[in-house]
């Protein structure tokens, strides 16, 4: 439980950096970030 709520702001963080760098990569970088938040909740029900 400590690692999902440490890990989903470190995502956010290089998305963010990762979106400033390259702002092509915003679609990819949104459905990358919702695919692995949307795993991780099913794995934890």
């Amino acid at each position: 439980m400590n690692m999902n709520i440490a890990l989903q702001p470190l995502l956010a963080l290089i998305a963010g950096i990762l979106i400033l760098v390259m702002p092509r990569l915003l679609n990819y970088v949104v459905a990358i970030y919702l695919i692995v938040v949307g795993v991780m909740g099913l794995l934890h029900m």
